[in-house]
């Protein structure tokens, strides 16, 4: 009776070390108490105490997911090359490129080009008033549950939403590209009155591209098969990475006179090789034409299921009070402050000292190749190495980039051109900066994607996307305060007072502090010199690496890698039926 009995103990011991039975684990996930479940609890043997399992528990490979009836299975990752994927996820790999790299052409547009663009019509203030419009991505968090819980069944979950969005912001561009021009100078008419009538516009384009954005995050991650799901953010990254370079970077650069005076042409001439409304019509009408292949060529799988609105809004809430859920919003909240004064200054702090928008343009342009192609790889590393473990290296590396950016601006030279050392010098900067921040942000959207629940995959991921953005902006305002108020300047009247014809504004006849830029300008303007004796940009980096610093060690890298371990369990909702 007791060989028996040690033969029956034993078995259940097996399964779960080996996770091959999966009676006993079906049994477990429904909570029935099968004979498996009897056993194990009268099991008192040290072989299969507690302490056993709490070792097999620990190990990295430990999970009870697999082939569960509701718990969902926990994929295990795999390094496969692009030409070695599935013909179906590379397929599925390319249209998904396409879609985010649709999206990122008028988000650059929207966020970098058009304000640009705005500045001989508008002053700064009335810019700020543009600025609304791209507010839309940071609120498609609440319409998102409605992307997930209305589409027609017929003609497929996702695209349902993405055909009609993508045809209407088409069709906006082209509009706007036959009367953009006419635009811009209305807008700055009577005193800027019309700004509100030209931002209604981009915001209702940038409404769209956002909510395009939240169908295609949820399909993203049904596309792609579960053990190839790190190539969804590896297509986010290179889509929108190149839609928002060539909108922003790439279509000023051709935008401006001056780039094409020096790189394109032996006499020079005004205007540039290309303008705004004719780039607008070009890719509205791009759009329409993606769209009706999609529409036409690609058939999506049928969902199973529907939520209301109303559950996919509790589901959302539901999420929001997990326990993990909380611990990695905490983490994108501060993990970027760290980082912040580099982001946000020292591309200004370099122009500032006189490097000129057509070194910067040259600059980012040779960046460009190398952040596509370096985002391809990190999306393999992620599944080499794991996505938070694969973060973390690049949250160091990040640090580093940012001590690397001051020593560059500290060592700027004093000659009147820019040497090509020196240029060489900031495009390495700027190369390894960009670098870090495409691998940490690939293996966050890889880490996401993994962990996000198809049965509201849309706004699962819309959810941790807004997150992980508002820990990159809400930063900036009190770090652009900190460089004013850290930074000593003084306004040095001119010995002699030059000609009045000369005087941009009233002449300097005392010293004044001119540490913030309108006391800088009116400092310049009136024939003086702003003389600084304390920057605070370097005061600023060098307290952010070290608020970075201490926070990803004592609180970031651990609750990180903690995370990386959790089954899928940990991160879903057992609700019904849902798998």
């Amino acid at each position: 009776m007791k060989r028996k009995v040690a033969k029956r103990r034993s078995k259940p011991t097996l399964r779960i070390a080996t996770g091959h039975d999966n009676s006993s684990q079906n049994g477990h996930a429904n909570g029935n108490m099968n004979t498996n479940i009897e056993m194990r609890k009268r099991d008192t043997s040290p072989e299969s105490s507690s302490d056993q399992a709490t070792k097999f528990m620990s190990q990295r490979d430990f999970t009870l997911d697999e082939n569960p009836p509701i718990t969902p299975q926990t994929p295990a990752l795999t390094t496969t090359s692009f030409h070695n994927l599935p013909a179906s996820d590379r397929r599925n790999f390319l249209l998904l490129c396409v879609l985010y790299f649709l999206q990122g052409v008028p988000m650059g547009l929207a966020t970098g080009s058009v304000p640009f663009l705005l500045k001989p019509y508008l002053s700064y203030g009335q810019i700020g008033v543009f600025s609304l419009a791209s507010y839309p991505y940071s609120l498609k968090l609440l319409w998102s549950p409605i992307v997930d819980a209305v589409w027609s069944p017929t003609f497929g979950r996702r695209k349902s939403w993405i055909t009609p969005v993508q045809i209407i912001a088409g069709l906006a561009m082209i509009y706007l590209g036959g009367r953009i021009e006419d635009m811009m100078q209305r807008a700055g008419a009577n005193g800027g009155a019309g700004v509100w009538n030209f931002t209604c516009w981009w915001f209702l384009l940038v409404f769209f591209c956002a909510t395009q954005d939240i169908a295609v995050d949820g399909w993203a991650i049904t596309l792609m098969s579960p053990p190839n799901i790190s190539y969804a953010s590896t297509a986010q990254t290179v889509g929108l990475t190149a839609g928002q370079f060539l909108s922003y970077t790439v279509f000023l650069a051709f935008n401006s006179a001056d780039f094409a005076n020096r790189w394109f042409r032996s006499t020079p001439k005004e205007g540039g090789l290309l303008s705004l409304g004719t780039y607008l019509t070009f890719w509205g009408w791009a759009y329409l034409i993606v769209t009706l292949a999609l529409a036409v060529m690609k058939r999506e799988d049928r969902a199973k299921g529907r939520d209301s609105i109303l559950d996919v809004y509790k589901s959302m809430w539901s999420v929001l009070k997990l326990k993990n859920i909380q611990t990695i919003i905490i983490i994108h909240l501060i993990a970027k402050i760290g980082f912040q004064a580099n982001d946000a200054v020292t591309s200004l702090k370099l122009l500032d000292k006189g490097f000129g928008q057509d070194n910067m343009a040259l600059v980012v342009l040779i960046d460009f190749p190398f952040e596509i192609m370096l985002g391809y790889y990190a999306g393999k590393w992620s599944t080499q190495y794991t996505p938070m473990r694969l973060w973390c290296w690049a949250f160091v590396g990040r640090l580093a980039a940012a001590i690397l950016a001051q020593a560059t601006v500290m060592i700027y030279p004093s000659a009147a051109e820019v040497p090509v050392w020196y240029l060489l010098a900031v495009i390495g900067e700027h190369v390894i900066s960009t670098f870090m921040m495409t691998v940490m942000f690939v293996a966050i959207s890889a880490f996401h994607a993994r962990i996000a629940d198809p049965a509201i995959g849309g706004t699962y991921m819309t959810m941790l996307a807004t997150v992980s953005n508002l820990g990159g902006t809400f930063p900036k305002f009190f770090i652009l305060k900190l460089v004013d108020l850290f930074t000593e300047a003084t306004c040095v009247p001119p010995t002699v007072p030059p000609p009045a014809e000369s005087l941009k504004g009233d002449l300097v006849t005392k010293a004044f502090s001119c540490a913030i830029e309108p006391e800088k300008n009116r400092c310049v303007n009136g024939g003086g010199t702003c003389h600084v004796s304390r920057d605070g940009y370097y005061s600023t980096n060098i307290l952010c690496v070290l608020i970075g610093t201490v926070t990803f060690l004592l609180f970031i890298k651990p609750a990180a890698l903690k995370l990386q371990m959790l089954p899928l369990r940990a991160w879903r909702l057992f609700t019904g039926d849902r798998q």
